[in-house]
């Protein structure tokens, strides 16, 4: 999946999954914001194809735990603009 793709699926999964969110997610422009829509669909993917498979529970755990790290990020810099920059 090219990169732009990847930040567009995240940003839907994203909205999905943090609907008071959805409005801010869906309009922002900012580029570091865009890269954790990015690496959100980079740790989704993974995640739902161990989940299909049922290989391995801790792997499972892993990836939800990723997902949820860059789910608190996402919130962040959407209530806080500043975040981002101090982060970079």
């Amino acid at each position: 999946m090219a990169r732009s793709n990847r930040r567009e699926a995240g940003r839907r999964r994203l909205a999905m999954r943090l609907p008071q969110m959805r409005k801010l997610i869906m309009e922002t422009r900012d580029p570091w914001q865009l890269e954790l829509f990015e690496a959100y669909q980079m740790a989704v993917e993974p995640r739902d194809a161990v989940r299909r498979h049922r290989f391995n529970s801790n792997l499972v755990r892993e990836y939800d735990e990723t997902c949820s790290e860059i789910e608190r990020h996402v919130i962040r810099a959407m209530r806080e603009p500043s975040y981002a920059q101090r982060t970079s």
